[in-house]
């Protein structure tokens, strides 16, 4: 530093004018120089380049602030910039070359803090006023003990880093001054550019000297945690390495001796070549893992080799080649088991006591199925495999499959690889320890596919009873017999799965629970396991009918009783907050209550029009909370004959409308509706919640009928709720979710539902209960549904009555009057004004 300090010698600070300066601005990106300290400096830009050049040449000193780092280049320079910053005098670094003009590395001395008060201009470089700035001083006992606290602090780190300078370690030693120190320490410590502007603009010296204590003290944790874990390691090591010698000491002298004992890993060889013979595996898979038992003794017991081979011989003896479960084939006790954890799902359940019957007539000719679950979230369907397995008597287990993108997830990695390891089927196995377990593979349908391979195409090998015999994972390289294991795949959708592999699957679908259905699982399982999970089982606390409904309608909105079960659990927990407190608690819940507990409710129900009205009608729609009702609305607009849809409709919804307007037009002169109303008005069709997307072909006959309404006036029907696709010809065709739409009406209390004829065959799946609150009517052509949900049409339309306003004075358009209008019209006068006269004549109907 003595070289250095002799050339900012003859560099002299600027002469205060009172307590300003008056220097050139050097603007610094993410760069703090302190008083009484030298550090290198980055300069770029031409104008700091100019103020360098300046300084450089007239000798002088230059004020260095740091740049904020959010600052607008758009902005005036004084808000670019902290107020607070150094004066420094500059040079250039010993043995430096020449650089490019906009890129410099510079000496920095250091001299005193200032604070910016003026910009004085701008070109050709910055030039500003600055008041000199001084340390504040509050407590100098304090000063001294901090100062000596920070000197045992930097001590306790120089004995751990060895790589400090000693030149820096002296010199700090040497720094008497508190302010210098600490301006010393921070200059030289690794800080970031907001905590290096914090020290600086501090001038109560006693606070810096705190903060300064603060950041050494974690600049020592971190290094003292860092010095442990590298001792950690290097024990580890010397650990291993003294075994290692240890060890091969211990052969030679064995060997030195004429010992006939074998050594330990000899042992371990013997004790590994006993367990293959002595295990159940096939016998290709005996001779290979002997072969490499082979290969393992030549080798020596610390190469690379030796533990890659161990582990592929441990997972051929761990995987399960004979063991199995005996299948428990009586069927009144699967029955009961599968009644005990689920209510409903019969289709279900008498599929897997076919199953369980066929096993026990075929004995082992029969197949195992692959089975897949397909239906919303939280109707049952992982549970219900946990159940087949406890009503079968095997092992269960289970392997999720969303977001998998990886081929070797399901075949397993070549052990070529380093980190190789089976595929997730046989990992699996392993853990059933039995060759024939209820195997689920969850959420197949989450599969996906990239430049690692298509793991729904690995698949099809493990769900093949034809291929599974021998299915071969890339890491164990022998065949393994998968055809005893009972797959149970679920999904929420099929449209994700590839054609091949849902081929291989025989699909049982999940319908959404019906009210009925959901009240009975709450009573029988979601409130005894809530109450007892929160402790309140013996405290008598009972759910009333009414607010179970509440809590289903208007806090749930699924297919399943997940949901359901959190808002149960969220009212135990309430009442247990209540009893823990000792305060008074309900013990008998209402629907009062429960929006006590819950706040108001979260789902609304769809407001249905109780009046006939012309463009609207209900429709019944499906989604994967189940069914409900959508209100369809449709009106004229004097337009060029547009059609508007809005309320976040899809493509195939959309070309429902159009084909609706279609068969509107084709049938307009029987409508008795003049082809000019299909130039002369748009037509504007929405549905509510318009942040709700909507798509499917089964809003067909609604759509029709609300465009036929608005264009005859016909009302329609309010009491009336519909569902089909129709066609540009009129026919009505079956649609979907009939089951969910069916009892969505039932719900919002429509009892007069339109359904297309093909669709009465799904209406076996609807509760009798339901079937009888309902009158449903069953379509196949549009005139069908027009008969039964249009009104009588008005004497004149709207729109007519208004155009013959508007073109009264030129052409008056009436229909021809029946004879008894035309005897009431009788002696009634008819004011008709004079086009040509402007005079008003009245005239006698004779």
């Amino acid at each position: 530093m003595t070289s250095e300090q002799t050339v900012f010698d003859r560099i002299r600070s600027a002469t205060p004018d009172g307590n300003t300066i008056r220097l050139p601005l050097l603007v610094l990106s993410g760069e703090v120089v302190y008083p009484e300290t030298v550090s290198p400096v980055h300069i770029d830009g031409k104008d700091n380049w100019a103020v360098v050049q300046h300084a450089l040449k007239k000798k002088q000193t230059v004020i260095a602030v740091m740049k904020r780092p959010n600052a607008v280049d758009t902005a005036p320079l004084l808000e670019q910039i902290f107020p607070i910053g150094v004066e420094i005098a500059l040079d250039r670094l010993p043995h430096s070359t020449e650089a490019r003009a906009d890129t410099k590395t510079l000496l920095a001395e250091g001299r005193r803090r200032v604070q910016l008060t003026e910009l004085v201009r701008q070109e050709p470089y910055p030039m500003v006023k600055a008041t000199i700035l001084a340390d504040v001083t509050t407590s100098e006992p304090e000063i001294v003990t901090r100062r000596e606290h920070i000197f045992d602090l930097f001590q306790q780190i120089v004995d751990i880093e060895d790589v400090l300078p000693e030149e820096l370690v002296d010199y700090v030693f040497s720094i008497e001054g508190a302010s210098e120190l600490a301006d010393t320490l921070a200059s030289t410590m690794n800080l970031d550019a907001p905590t290096r502007q914090k020290l600086l603009e501090m001038l109560d010296l006693n606070e810096r000297l705190e903060y300064m204590e603060l950041l050494i003290t974690e600049e020592l944790k971190r290094l003292q945690v860092e010095d442990e874990v590298n001792n950690r390691v290097h024990q580890e090591i010397d650990r291993v390495q003294r075994e290692m010698y240890l060890r091969e000491q211990m052969r030679v002298i064995q060997n030195e001796l004429g010992e006939t004992e074998e050594d330990f890993f000899q042992q371990e060889l013997n004790e590994l070549r006993q367990r293959i013979l002595d295990s159940k595996m096939p016998d290709d898979v005996r001779e290979k893992a002997l072969k490499e038992a082979s290969r393992l003794a030549i080798m020596a017991p610390m190469s690379p080799e030796t533990g890659v081979i161990r582990t592929y011989i441990d997972w051929l003896l761990a995987v399960p080649w004979s063991e199995k479960s005996r299948d428990n084939l009586n069927i009144a006790n699967a029955e009961r088991v599968l009644e005990k954890a689920h209510y409903g799902l019969e289709k279900v359940k008498d599929r897997v006591l076919e199953h369980i019957a066929v096993r026990k007539l075929a004995k082992e000719k029969l197949k195992s199925p692959i089975l897949c679950f397909v239906g919303p979230p939280g109707v049952g369907k992982t549970s219900l495999g946990r159940s087949i397995a406890e009503a079968l008597g095997r092992q269960f287990v289970r392997v999720s499959l969303g977001g998998i993108h990886d081929e070797a997830e399901i075949r397993g990695h070549r052990r070529t690889y380093i980190g190789a390891m089976p595929g997730r089927i046989v990992q699996t196995m392993k853990k059933a320890g039995t060759k024939n377990p209820v195997f689920m593979l969850d959420e197949i349908d989450k599969l996906s596919d990239d430049y690692r391979g298509d793991p729904a195409a690995a698949l099809l090998e493990v769900l093949d009873p034809e291929q599974n015999k021998e299915f071969i994972d890339h890491y164990m390289e022998v065949g393994y017999d998968l055809s005893e294991v009972l797959f149970i795949a679920t999904a929420n959708e099929l449209y994700t799965l590839p054609e091949a592999l849902e081929d291989r699957l025989e699909i049982i679908e999940f319908r959404a629970y019906t009210e009925e259905e959901k009240v009975e699982i709450a009573h029988r399982f979601l409130i005894p396991r809530q109450l007892d999970s929160n402790g309140l089982a013996k405290r008598g606390i009972r759910l009333q009918n009414d607010a179970l409904e509440m809590l289903i309608r208007q806090y749930t909105l699924e297919a399943g009783v997940r949901n359901l079960e959190r808002e149960i659990g969220s009212v135990c927990r309430k009442i247990a907050r209540l009893v823990a407190t000792r305060k008074p608690f309900p013990k008998r819940i209402t629907p009062v209550i429960v929006e006590k507990f819950l706040g108001p409710p979260h789902v609304f129900k769809t407001s249905i029009d109780r009046e006939n009205s012309v463009g609207v009608v209900t429709g019944l729609v499906w989604s994967s909370g189940g069914g409900d009702v959508q209100i369809i609305e449709a009106s004229l607009l004097p337009g060029k004959g547009n059609l508007t849809l809005t309320g976040s409709l899809g493509d195939v919804l959309q070309e429902s409308a159009t084909t609706a307007l279609s068969y509107m037009r084709s049938r307009a002169k029987e409508f008795g509706v003049p082809y000019e109303d299909f130039e002369n008005y748009d037509v504007h069709i929405h549905m509510p919640e318009g942040a709700v997307p909507k798509e499917g072909p089964s809003a067909g006959i609604t759509l029709a009928i609300a465009i036929i309404s608005v264009f005859t006036e016909r009302p329609i029907r309010a009491d009336i709720a519909m569902t089909g696709e129709v066609t540009l010809r009129g026919n009505i065709l079956p649609v979907g979710g009939v089951r969910e739409k069916v009892l969505a009406a039932r719900r919002h209390g429509v009892k007069n539902l339109i359904l297309p004829v093909e669709n009465k065959r799904d209406l076996v799946e609807v509760p009798k209960q339901a079937l009888r609150d309902l009158n449903i009517t069953f379509a196949d052509n549009m005139q069908q549904v027009m008969d039964l949900t249009l009104l009588d049409a008005p004497l004149v339309r709207e729109r007519d009555e208004d155009m013959i306003e508007d073109e009264a004075p030129k052409k008056k358009r009436t229909r021809k009057k029946t004879k008894e209008e035309r005897t009431e019209d009788k002696n009634i006068e008819i004011v008709v004004e004079d086009e040509d006269k402007n005079i008003e004549t009245v005239k006698t109907q004779e």
